[in-house]
């Protein structure tokens, strides 16, 4: 499927984007080369495929919590604008 020159005018205005003259023949080509592409994956035959949301094993790359020594509480308070009850203070975000 080939784009015309008014559809990429109409595609750069839909997105609020200011094209020249080169940018236009260049997107007019680059896009049309994705629907042409698109076209043929939907000539594929995915009868037998089943839905899924990805081809890869998933696996957790998360390390498991393990409680270890931290500072103590009035080192890490210790440089605060303001602190009570052992606790950050902060202004408040919301009414």
């Amino acid at each position: 499927m080939r784009l015309s020159r008014e559809e990429v005018l109409q595609i750069a205005e839909l997105a609020k984007l200011s094209l020249t003259e080169n940018e236009l023949t260049a997107y007019a080509e680059q896009l049309s080369a994705v629907l042409e592409y698109a076209s043929r994956l939907e000539q594929l035959d995915t009868a037998d495929i089943p839905p899924t949301a990805t081809v890869l094993p998933l696996q957790n790359v998360m390390r498991d919590d393990v409680v270890r020594p931290s500072l103590p509480r009035e080192q890490a308070l210790a440089n605060a604008a303001d602190a009570i009850e052992g606790q950050f203070r902060v202004d408040a975000v919301l009414e």
